[in-house]
């Protein structure tokens, strides 16, 4: 290990203005995620996606479906309303119930088994504090060799950049953050992890394309190749991150 790595071979951040980043090529989020699931007892955070769940399910678009699809068991928590007091059963191995993900102890202590991965996708930037959020595995210790999977759109996108050129910004209105590759560090570090990694992953045009068909429909796929070939060149500039951490 050099002296510019940490315990986990990381290149350390030095927070310097132009200080270039190591950062890999992007992958598929779900497909990303799911894999690292598979065959394992999962709890998905915030798992109901429901501004669009229901049109997205047998389409390999909803991460909660196709987590469950791979997973030994799923125990799926969200807030929102549509969730019936009975819970709401989405596969044979999977279920989402209500409760408060700011709450970890209590949803711990309501599973049968602790899960082997934690997953909080497209969460995060929704929450008043992402850092309380995450401090909560950190002292979690039942969920010791356990492992977090988050992921959260990126500050630096390709897309932010080029139309805050035209004086405008994409935010949706429930997003309290939007974080770069060096907050989700700052966030790991602060949080007290020692083992993690960030990897970006691709825009997907794939609700964009349901709406549309014909030429316009392939022009937006034609339009995601060229973002997608754009990523895989300029990383940093990847429509989100894909954080993994050792618990």
């Amino acid at each position: 290990m050099s002296a510019d790595e940490d315990k986990a071979g990381r290149r350390r951040l030095a927070y310097t203005p132009l200080e270039r980043l190591s950062v890999p090529h992007p992958v598929d989020r779900i497909k990303y995620i799911a894999g690292v699931c598979a065959g394992r007892r999962v709890l998905d955070l915030g798992a109901m996606d429901e501004t669009a769940w229901k049109c997205k399910r047998g389409r390999g678009t909803w991460l909660h479906e196709e987590i469950a699809r791979v997973a030994r068991r799923v125990d799926g928590v969200d807030n929102s309303d549509t969730v019936p007091p009975s819970g709401l059963a989405t596969a044979p191995n999977a279920r989402i119930r209500h409760g408060e993900i700011m709450d970890l102890a209590a949803l711990l202590a309501e599973l049968e088994e602790m899960p082997e991965v934690v997953v909080a996708g497209e969460l995060i930037e929704h929450l008043e504090s992402p850092l309380k959020f995450l401090s909560q595995f950190r002292q979690a210790r039942e969920l010791a060799g356990s492992m977090l999977v988050i992921s959260t759109p990126n500050a630096t996108a390709l897309h932010n950049v080029l139309i805050g050129a035209a004086r405008r910004e994409s935010t949706h209105q429930d997003h309290l953050c939007i974080l770069s590759y060096k907050t989700l560090a700052t966030l790991c570090r602060r949080a007290g992890f020692s083992n993690w990694s960030i990897v970006p992953y691709y825009c997907r045009f794939t609700e964009m394309q349901d709406r549309h068909s014909g030429i316009a429909r392939a022009g937006i796929r034609a339009t995601e190749r060229i973002v997608n070939g754009l990523e895989w060149l300029f990383p940093l500039l990847s429509f989100g991150y894909i954080v993994q951490v050792g618990l």
